[in-house]
């Protein structure tokens, strides 16, 4: 299976946070959206789930 990654660099954020997530996509987005919530003040929510599963991109393995 190909670990999912969600990387805060990537979006502008008024904490410019640098937290990267990687493993399963579930784990991930779960992840994901307790640190939205916690960090950037999100309310957590399946439409929020949904935004961040789909901004989630392969993990690159280094060969």
């Amino acid at each position: 299976m190909t670990r999912k990654i969600a990387d805060c660099r990537k979006y502008p954020s008024v904490s410019h946070c640098s937290l990267a997530i990687s493993g399963e996509e579930d784990e991930v987005v779960r992840a994901a959206a307790e640190h939205a919530v916690s960090v950037h003040e999100h309310t957590d929510s399946p439409e929020l789930r949904e935004q961040i599963r789909g901004m989630l991109e392969d993990e690159k393995v280094a060969v």
